[in-house]
């Protein structure tokens, strides 16, 4: 099977447990790799045999600068959720979301959930 991905979206979001990132808001990194069948879409050059991966821009943007959610995790699962639901030819989805500077008195790269999801 083959898979398109989209690396290092970065958006502006109110994500976090703690009051000031849902003030001050930050940065966050949001990768997509999705399993489906290019196959026919590469053959024909045909824009409508695939998934248009500036629509899932679009789809990824408005969750991650929407309503904030508490943590991570639940972003990645919102994305990962509607892609399946809006795209019926993704098979398959992984999503990482990366906070790279949660508000810890500690230096680091910053954390990452990544989440893998199957169509039921």
């Amino acid at each position: 099977m083959d898979k398109m991905v989209l690396n290092g979206m970065e958006f502006f979001g109110y994500h976090g447990v703690f009051p000031e990132e849902n003030k001050l808001g930050q940065r966050f990194y949001i990768d997509v790799e999705m399993v489906l069948d290019l196959q026919e879409a590469g053959r024909l050059d045909d824009l409508s045999l695939t998934v248009n991966y500036a629509e899932v821009y679009g789809v990824v943007k408005e969750i991650a600068e929407g309503p904030p959610f508490k943590l991570i995790e639940a972003l990645a699962e919102r994305v990962a959720s509607v892609l399946l639901q809006t795209y019926t030819s993704i098979y398959e989805i992984a999503v990482r979301v990366t906070k790279p500077h949660p508000p810890f008195e500690t230096h680091f790269d910053g954390v990452t959930v990544h989440i893998h999801r199957k169509r039921a």
